[in-house]
């Protein structure tokens, strides 16, 4: 099962500005895209929807829809 991946605006205008986004797209959609309670994520404040987690040197804020399989990133932070 994967997960579609969205990007609200604040991330997408830093997604935007990033050397490799598309590489980082695809690392998105196979880690997270795939397992969005894995990879390392960690839940933020105990909401166990609300996460965190590293992909290719960025770290990335996003909330996962369970029942409509959509991870949408609210935040990213590159620091290359």
């Amino acid at each position: 099962m994967s997960y579609r991946i969205t990007y609200a605006p604040p991330a997408d205008g830093t997604l935007a500005k990033m050397r490799n986004a598309e590489g980082f797209k695809a690392a998105m959609a196979r880690t997270i895209g795939r397992d969005p309670y894995g990879h390392g994520s960690t839940a933020v404040r105990g909401d166990r929807d609300r996460c965190e987690a590293t992909v290719l040197g960025a770290i990335v804020l996003y909330y996962v829809s369970e029942s409509v399989l959509t991870v949408t990133v609210v935040r990213l932070i590159s620091v290359v």
